[in-house]
């Protein structure tokens, strides 16, 4: 039996690397003829690669290999210039790990191909010099795939840029059904000192043999059909294989009292009631937009639970981290947490997987990151949509506007690359947003529970992400 080595290069983020490991536990799981090899780069500094994987089950058809720890030089801006130097930075170790696998091509199979993330399009050049096709993972919808790929033809063929988008009140995308108002587009592609970093992931796109999405046909239909049917799409190979998501709860170092006490206090709770306010590994407010959510959630009267999380120190790159408790009282209201001590809990980092399975939860306030909103429809539990940044604005539009399946509370908000909010959302717009996606009678709610349904088939045998992961696996093994 012939066999395959496929090289993994994952994002070092922590949202990317979560579903590539997802994956590569599906190809293996599928067809024993793949190895798979993740190389896993580092931020440095930076250990929560470690614990996701070291999650991964031991196994002969996968082999995880920690790339060394590069340094940057100390002038590097933080952002994506320092993405960018880290990678340059680890192409020698990227060349030495394969070259290591391809003298052992005996003992473990051919090596066919790379699958890179979308943020690493620039270790293309390294397949190249194996001779061996690159695919790109793309972490995001396939809605959101065609929209950076159609906008870098406008600005390419057309030369329309961020200032002509801005001017536009929306914009016309294949794989959107409606217009795309400006306000919901990406701030990468609304700016011009983010210009050359789209440019450069949009033209990796552009490159690469296939693109896997982390998505699927059921949920984007249109989407799907656009890469056949659209003359500016249709050239390029799509795998929509999800929905890849990571439903063990997720360990923190330790586990959490917090988490354990949030389950008990939900499994006390009615059928439904309770709205989830949780905003991704990175998302974070000021104090005045905080206690206008807490004069929200208490004038809503609704049952919650609320993963509040303390801004990063102003000027670093750092992830927010957890309120110790005698800020808390700082923060909120007066009196908010005696006032909701029966109806709430607040915690800081959040199970969120192990929460929105919870079927006392019956709406989720989401930041619209895609992974959340896959886990969001798995569970089928209706989103109130409040992007913050990334390609969250036109995942927001998407899930509202296109799909049904979500409400607005602030589909324009954004945090800009200052780091300041474009506006305060006031506590009335919030609470009609928590009523709304709470009301059991709403559409939106069946629509949800009718696409969870959709999500749980389509991997298996006879679901269109099943087919399209053995058609990828045919395209590997033609390879070889």
């Amino acid at each position: 039996m012939k066999k395959a080595e496929v090289v993994f290069i994952p994002f070092p983020g922590l949202s990317h690397l979560i579903s590539t490991l997802e994956f590569v536990k599906l190809l293996i799981n599928r067809d024993n003829r793949l190895r798979v090899t993740v190389l896993v780069i580092k931020f440095p500094h930076i250990t929560e690669n470690d614990v996701n994987t070291k999650s991964l089950p031991i196994s002969e058809s996968l082999n995880i290999i920690n790339l060394p720890e590069v340094s940057l030089p100390p002038n590097t801006d933080p952002g994506f210039s320092s993405m960018t130097a880290l990678l340059e930075a680890q192409k020698p170790n990227v060349k030495q790990a394969v070259s290591n696998l391809t003298t052992r091509e005996g003992q473990h199979g051919h090596l066919a191909a790379f699958v890179v993330d979308m943020f690493c399009t620039t270790m293309i050049n390294v397949a190249n010099e194996f001779n061996v096709p690159t695919l790109v993972f793309f972490t995001s919808g396939v809605a959101s795939l065609g929209l950076n790929l159609y906008l870098y033809t406008l600005r390419e063929r057309d030369n329309v840029d961020s200032t002509q988008l801005l001017l536009q009140n929306e914009v016309a995308i294949p794989s959107f059904a409606n217009p795309v108002p400006s306000k919901s587009l990406p701030s990468f592609v609304l700016h011009k000192e983010w210009e050359s970093f789209f440019m450069r992931l949009a033209r990796g796109l552009k490159k690469v043999n296939g693109i896997i999405v982390n998505s699927f046909e059921e949920l984007e239909s249109h989407a799907v059909h656009s890469f056949f049917s659209h003359p500016d799409l249709s050239d390029i190979l799509i795998y929509p294989v999800g929905p890849l998501l990571n439903l063990e709860p997720k360990t923190k170092g330790t586990v959490d009292a917090d988490s354990d006490d949030v389950m008990k206090w939900l499994d006390d709770q009615p059928p439904s009631s309770v709205v989830f306010l949780c905003f991704g590994s990175r998302g974070y407010f000021d104090e005045d937009q905080v206690k206008e959510i807490a004069h929200a959630v208490e004038n809503s009267g609704a049952r919650f639970v609320w993963s509040l999380r303390k801004p990063p120190a102003k000027g670093t790159m750092a992830a927010p981290s957890d309120y110790p408790l005698y800020d808390l009282g700082l923060v909120l209201p007066e009196g908010f947490l005696d006032r909701t001590a029966e109806i709430g809990r607040i915690v800081g980092w959040a199970q969120q997987a192990q929460i929105l399975a919870h079927p006392a939860i019956g709406g989720f306030v989401s930041h619209c990151g895609w992974n959340s909103t896959l886990e969001s429809i798995y569970f089928g539990v209706p989103i109130a949509a409040w992007p913050l940044f990334a390609e969250q604005q036109a995942n927001a539009f998407e899930l509202v506007c296109e799909l049904k399946i979500g409400v607005d509370i602030a589909l324009d908000y954004r945090v800009e690359l200052s780091g300041r909010p474009n506006y305060l959302v006031t506590a009335d717009k919030i609470e009609r947003g928590i009523r709304s996606v709470l009301d059991k009678d709403a559409d939106v709610r069946k629509k949800v529970k009718e696409m969870s349904e959709k999500s749980k088939k389509t991997l298996l045998e006879g679901g269109s992400s099943y087919n399209y992961l053995g058609r990828l696996i045919d395209y590997i093994m033609y390879e070889v």
